[in-house]
């Protein structure tokens, strides 16, 4: 006998569309603001400045694969795609890591090529603050703009690190360009996209692990497989708790399976009731909607094993 909790439809759209809308803000802010950084680091001489712009360029690339991720996600499940499309999110999120991990072995490398000459740079200073502040307000806006969304889906997280990497980089070079300005040190230049870059690639290794997590189909971080075995088990008339699997098809959406054994007399007076407190436990305790149960008599494992 097998029963279901699903998320319901509604509300999956609303959240869907509520991501979309924020991917959508993000994207028109970083991308404005992605233009201002390479026309002021073109003027300014700045590879820092440069460097975040880049940055900002592959961060609007991720909002678009986020967006169009999201917008794959929302359709409904088909015959073919019986749990829908929500894993695109998760191959959004690793498109994201990939690329924000290839931009800052790019600038690193970058970097200390500017060291190695850093008596050729000649960086405008006060130019480099000023586009710095605008994309530090911008990606602030992004940020908060993304900050709700982010704790459910591991694609809008993607975006978020992003975003976040872009604002830590924007402070980085305001520093740098305080320093420009006041002391006339140019190395430092070189030295905050460095910064940059040992600042963001863990925040990248920590996303791509992630996924990989999802992918490889893992328990949800947190969510004790042995505490909801023992939950179950309490249940009156439970006898026994085999074949437990618990993974998550997108951040924030748990699949749970298990076979329950039970008395005789559970089946035979119907199991509706017992289903009901299974599933209302998993949903209360772990957050987990969506599970799945299969009851079966006292010696029917057994008998499986045998077969």
């Amino acid at each position: 006998m097998h029963d279901h909790a699903h998320v319901t439809a509604s509300a999956g759209g609303i959240r869907g569309a509520s991501n979309q809308r924020l991917l959508a803000v993000s994207l028109s802010l970083t991308a404005s603001v992605m233009v201002v950084q390479i026309v002021g680091a073109i003027l300014s001489g700045s590879l820092a400045l440069l460097a975040d712009a880049a940055h900002m360029f592959t961060d609007a690339s991720a909002l678009v694969i986020a967006l169009v991720a999201s917008i794959v996600a929302a359709r409904p499940a088909d015959d073919r795609n019986t749990y829908g499309y929500q894993r695109a999110e998760v191959f959004g999120a690793l498109a994201n890591a990939v690329i924000l991990i290839v931009l800052m072995v790019w600038i690193a490398v970058e970097a200390v090529g500017r060291l190695v000459h850093a008596g050729d740079a000649d960086v405008a200073g006060g130019l480099m603050l000023a586009v710095a502040v605008v994309g530090l307000i911008a990606n602030a806006v992004s940020l908060w703009l993304l900050s709700a969304a982010q704790t459910r889906s591991i694609n809008v997280r993607g975006a978020y690190l992003e975003v976040l990497g872009d604002l830590i980089g924007s402070a980085v070079v305001i520093v740098a360009a305080v320093v420009i300005a006041v002391t006339g040190w140019m190395p430092i230049d070189a030295i905050a996209s460095l910064v940059i870059a040992a600042m963001i690639l863990p925040r990248a290794i920590s996303l791509l692990r992630e996924v990989f997590s999802v992918l490889g189909e893992r328990a949800p971080r947190g969510t004790e497989v042995g505490a909801i075995r023992d939950h179950i088990l309490r249940e009156p008339g439970v006898v026994e708790v085999h074949d437990v699997h618990v993974w998550q098809l997108t951040r924030g959406a748990p699949v749970f399976t298990a076979h329950v054994v039970v008395e005789p007399e559970v089946l035979a007076g119907g199991s509706g009731a017992l289903l009901s407190r299974l599933q209302g436990c998993l949903s209360e305790h772990f957050d987990v909607e969506h599970s799945t149960f299969q009851m079966e008599p006292t010696g029917h494992r057994e008998h499986d094993a045998h077969g």
